[in-house]
């Protein structure tokens, strides 16, 4: 078995707060859809699609390195926002605390002198700076913009694209 049980266990966690992120992701994208932004949505439909593809990640790295695979409960997203601005400001948060969660299996993995585990989470480490960056631009641009004129932070994802 190249990992360990506390690695694993630590892991396991992970999984939980990837795929809850995907559902949280999945319920931003859906409040987006109703309040007719569908740039904003088709981007957090994606986003969902890329947290899920995270927690698969992590699955795949415990299973290979011989660990156990327990999935812990997940909790219902939020479902509702009173602003384009809070749903925003909720997933940024999510990314910043995303980020210090990665940082502590890193430092774990470097406490327990874990290689593999340090190689496999480089990369979701440097993942994290995109993560941040992406999101507090757009939660920023969403400010500047206000809700009453949306449609400017509709155009200025559709011309990144």
């Amino acid at each position: 078995m190249l990992i360990g049980k506390e690695m694993a266990q630590a892991i396991n966690t992970q999984i939980g707060y990837e795929f809850e992120a995907s559902n949280q992701y999945l319920a931003i994208a859906c409040y987006f859809e109703q309040q007719t932004l569908p740039k904003l949505a088709q981007l957090f439909f994606k986003q969902a699609a890329e947290e899920r593809e995270h927690g698969l990640k992590f699955v795949k790295y415990v299973n290979e390195a011989g660990g156990t695979v327990i999935f812990p409960a997940i909790p219902a997203p939020k479902p509702d926002f009173s602003s384009v601005e809070e749903a925003l400001k909720l997933a940024l948060q999510w990314e910043y605390d995303t980020t210090d969660r990665i940082n502590k299996l890193m430092s774990l993995a470097i406490d327990l002198k874990d290689y593999l585990a340090q190689d496999f989470l480089r990369w979701f480490v440097i993942e994290q700076l995109e993560e941040v960056s992406s999101l507090d631009t757009l939660l920023r641009l969403a400010q500047k913009v206000g809700e009453r004129n949306l449609i400017m932070l509709e155009a200025y994802i559709a011309h990144k694209e």
